[in-house]
């Protein structure tokens, strides 16, 4: 990370409490970037790093207070700071002021979040401040950068850390997806299904989803970030769920479609294979050199080839294709990175061009056709269906490797996994 601020300063917040309702909060989650950083999950913390000082990693946290942690938990501490997290200096939040131009004395280059307004202000605060002591020897920053461009840069390439996190996650998820899928029968809500998950998942020591859980069946499985979850699930419909846990604030996302019944019907099973098909195709597409863009590419020419066959698209192919006629049934992008952010940081095209996949990247692969309920070019059987299949990959020299693997996506093996021949 050091050589990445070029002799600069990185300033960071580790966010606050967000209130849920009157006096309640909703459970903290630190800030991506600064837990990335620190591994400190408190809120209101502070942090500069400077490598060229004599103290490069400082910390402003709250200070200790017996009576308010009889209230809302114990507080790191300035000492615990130090003693925990390895800060080479910390310091009251209240000291921020006071402290921060010390900090920044001297440093041509700042890099600090922007549109983050509090921590933005407390930074141009100390400019001002080392400005008008000038006089006094003092040397003010002269440039201030966009810490989201540089954090996002530095996270894109998983080191083995996160890649252990973040294997952890997906292991974690997939149990979770395998367990709701043997319990799932007609007549059960989707918040039961949501719910299985997610007790999977803290029973398994994750802090819980890393976002919002999407349980749809029907014609909710054709809104794309449907989290309702509260229609019940009836015969003869196909159930999509998306869902990842956190772990160490790393996320899994998997997604899985599968019949409520056990079995799917002939037409289901038409429309699933296409995009099965376009799965393994980008899939096998997320190599070294390769870029997200061609991953797309690869996937909708898959997904257009199977709607013409079905009925669902006029052709030729090229045409559909240009005029993008596919996206009344696959209106989003096929791949996203995936890391701490469940969409995570990190440019995706570099001067104007898509940016080419390197090892250690990690990203989804996840095509999909969603016919509406009221589609009337649509055969009856179709309508209302949604399917979904999501893998995270990792890319890397002797090619990808789905961390996802154990999530059966073979339409038989789905079968055999939901117990549908003890059900016939």
């Amino acid at each position: 990370m050091g050589s990445r601020l070029h002799g600069g300063a990185l300033v960071l917040h580790g966010g606050d409490l967000k209130q849920r309702s009157n006096d309640t909060d909703f459970r903290f989650r630190p800030d991506s970037d600064f837990h990335y950083l620190t591994g400190l999950a408190e809120p209101g913390a502070v942090m500069v790093l400077r490598p060229d000082h004599p103290q490069p990693f400082t910390l402003f946290v709250r200070p200790r207070d017996p009576k308010a942690e009889v209230w809302s938990g114990r507080r790191v501490g300035p000492e615990g700071a130090i003693e925990h997290f390895d800060a080479d200096a910390a310091y009251p939040l209240d000291e921020l002021a006071e402290e921060l131009p010390k900090l920044l004395d001297g440093v041509r280059e700042v890099f600090v979040p922007f549109g983050r307004q509090r921590l933005n202000q407390a930074v141009l605060r100390a400019i001002g401040s080392l400005h008008r002591a000038n006089r006094s020897g003092k040397s003010p920053p002269e440039t201030l950068h966009d810490a989201r461009v540089t954090l996002g840069e530095d996270r894109v390439i998983k080191d083995d850390a996160a890649l252990a996190a973040l294997r952890h996650a997906v292991d974690i998820t997939v149990d979770a997806h395998l367990e709701a899928f043997r319990a799932t029968r007609a007549g059960m809500h989707e918040y039961e299904i949501e719910a299985i998950i997610e007790h999977a998942f803290r029973r398994r020591g994750s802090t819980g989803p890393g976002y919002g859980s999407i349980v749809g069946t029907g014609d909710n499985a054709t809104i794309l970030h449907y989290v309702e979850n509260a229609s019940v699930l009836r015969e003869g419909e196909l159930l999509l769920v998306d869902a990842g846990a956190e772990w160490d604030y790393f996320s899994g996302d998997l997604t899985r479609t599968v019949p409520v019944s056990g079995r799917f019907t002939p037409a289901q099973r038409d429309l699933y294979d296409v995009v099965l098909r376009a799965n393994q195709a980008g899939i096998e597409a997320a190599t070294v050199g390769s870029t997200i863009d061609a991953i797309h590419e690869r996937c909708v020419r898959i997904l257009c080839e199977g709607l013409i066959d079905l009925g669902l698209l006029d052709g030729p192919l090229d045409a559909a294709l240009e005029q993008k006629t596919y996206e009344t049934y696959y209106p989003h992008r096929t791949s996203h990175w995936l890391g701490i952010d469940v969409h995570d940081a990190g440019y995706y095209c570099i001067d104007g061009e898509p940016r080419p996949l390197q090892p250690r990247m990690v990203l989804t692969v996840e095509p999909a056709l969603y016919v509406g309920a009221n589609d009337e070019r649509a055969p009856q059987s179709l309508r209302g269906c949604g399917i979904r299949i999501e893998d995270d990959v990792l890319v890397r020299e002797d090619g990808p490797e789905v961390l996802t693997h154990r999530a059966p996506k073979d339409p038989d093996a789905i079968e055999a996994l939901m117990g549908a021949i003890a059900r016939r």
